[in-house]
């Protein structure tokens, strides 16, 4: 219960984007590989992991006919029947695998799928649910998941304004202590110029609730790109080796990627800062390298002041430079050694 506590507030208490390996199929059904995989993930910087609980039974149909075959080159000749017996995560699993993340001290939780996956991710105490692009139009699962009163995360990819607005407010209606909308494009791999990563701000003012990004791009450059936008949540696909093959490998992140990611982004964040113009600490110690009114040469007491024996160079230790005109042409009040920076105590104004 103190890790629900802490994330009760999944993305608004936080102040750093909630870092999400998304490990669906890439544990190739071992079970080692899987507590591998959750291992170095929280090695690599991630704050979650997350499985997906379905069945090929709770997901489709067991049919062979022209609605039920995929059309995608990386998962070709097979049903969907099929593409989930190979990608499927054993149930039997989920309990161990919690555990181990409660050990690592990495956040595990998964997507649901179906009212009975609820039901079973409830009973291991998951601090919260998922909701796939795909079930974003399942209005009564939505609701269901609500029920729990714990955080509810929506995937947005294919859904139109109306149909993201109905699943928010499904959420909200059935008890949801937090929705959190994830920018998602459902296109595997992604290519970045389709992601509209400045739909990110968009989307926090027309749905009034945090917003984060599923990224299936083959790159980190998208991930970052949404955290300077505004991301509190970014979810990523993570494999040990995309030679490991598996249905989700070929969009999936290697450790090194990962690891990457997680530090670039906390870079971002970084760097981000605040709305302000002012240089702050680390840069006023450098304000004396401006430049300044200088005498270039030795002026005598009464002598004129000219663009022959004055000059701005640095340091900015006389007059600010916009100050020369105004100096131009005036009297020495007493003798100026040459390097000496120009005050007006030294000039008859």
């Amino acid at each position: 219960m103190r890790k629900y506590r802490r994330h009760n507030r999944l993305i608004g208490g936080r102040s750093a984007a909630f870092i999400v390996a998304e490990i669906s199929a890439n544990h190739g059904q071992d079970f080692k590989k899987a507590v591998s995989l959750v291992r170095k993930a929280k090695e690599c910087g991630a704050d979650a992991v997350k499985f997906q609980a379905y069945t090929p039974d709770t997901m489709t149909l067991n049919v062979n006919n022209r609605y039920f075959n995929i059309r995608h080159p990386k998962w070709p000749r097979q049903t969907l029947y099929q593409l989930y017996q190979k990608a499927y995560t054993p149930w039997k699993w989920f309990k161990g695998l919690k555990r181990i993340a409660d050990e690592e001290g990495i956040v595990f939780f998964s997507t649901a799928f179906d009212k009975s996956s609820v039901d079973f991710l409830e009973k291991l105490k998951v601090p919260f649910h998922k909701i796939a692009s795909f079930e974003l139009t399942d209005l009564p699962l939505i609701e269901y998941a609500a029920r729990t009163k714990k955080p509810i995360i929506l995937s947005s990819g294919m859904a139109t304004e109306r149909e993201i607005d109905e699943a928010v407010g499904q959420a909200r209606k059935g008890g949801a202590s937090e929705v959190i909308l994830l920018k998602c494009v459902s296109n595997y791999p992604a290519r970045p110029d389709e992601m509209n990563l400045r739909a990110i701000p968009e989307m926090r003012k027309i749905f009034k609730c945090p917003i984060g990004l599923s990224d299936h791009t083959l790159n980190i450059g998208t991930s970052i790109t949404a955290v300077a936008y505004g991301a509190v949540m970014v979810e990523k696909h993570f494999t040990l080796s995309r030679r490991f093959k598996t249905p989700d490998s070929f969009f999936s992140l290697e450790p090194h990627e990962f690891k990457l990611l997680a530090e670039n982004i906390r870079i971002a964040e970084q760097a981000k800062g605040k709305a302000r113009f002012s240089s702050g600490r680390a840069q006023d110690k450098n304000r004396i390298f401006r430049r300044s009114l200088f005498a270039v040469k030795d002026i005598k007491k009464g002598e004129l002041i000219t663009a022959d024996n004055m000059r701005s160079v640095r340091p900015a230790y006389g007059l600010a430079p916009k100050y020369f005109c105004k100096v131009e042409g005036k009297r020495a009040k007493r003798d100026i050694e040459k390097g000496t920076p120009l005050k007006f105590s030294l000039i008859e104004v």
